[in-house]
């Protein structure tokens, strides 16, 4: 799986406005200079970010001197999965295509159903975290599941 810069840091800011959500029972809004200080996040590219996750209806915002930004629905109702697609589109491609729109022939042939597999588990994983998972630090017991192989932790994940 890749994972862009931006799908990077628009999933920090979220965990952020989610921790922030929780930790307060009013929600008052977090400025984009506080989320970018927060991750250590560049903040020229953050305000555009969040202009994608606000389109989407991630995150709502106001101006102002009590402005910022803060979740539109709780926590617990927005899977990464949300996050990856209001930034980069749909989950898992090859060269840029749908898995189930590439021809494969041959002994190639079940490649196809590896690629639509792959997609579909980190499907269910992305959908199954939580913005509330993350903010926590307790993630569902299937996902902790497949980080205690030592394995997990040596194959890479490559962010663009």
């Amino acid at each position: 799986m890749r994972l862009s810069a931006r799908v990077d840091y628009a999933l920090r800011a979220a965990a952020e406005l989610a921790s922030a959500a929780e930790a307060s029972t009013g929600g008052h809004p977090v400025t984009a200079v506080q989320l970018a200080e927060a991750q250590q996040i560049p903040p020229k590219f953050l305000e555009n970010i969040l202009g994608q996750l606000r389109r989407s209806g991630i995150i709502r915002s106001q101006r102002g001197p009590d402005g910022g930004y803060w979740l539109a629905r709780s926590a617990d109702e927005i899977s990464l999965a949300d996050i990856i697609r209001a930034i980069d589109g749909p989950l898992l491609g090859v060269r840029g295509e749908r898995p189930e729109d590439v021809g494969y022939a041959g002994a190639a042939r079940s490649l196809q159903e590896v690629w639509i597999a792959l997609r579909a588990s980190e499907r269910a994983i992305l959908e199954l975290v939580t913005l509330s998972h993350i903010a926590r630090g307790e993630l569902p017991e299937s996902v902790q599941q497949l980080t205690e192989d030592p394995k997990a932790w040596t194959k890479p994940v490559f962010f663009a």
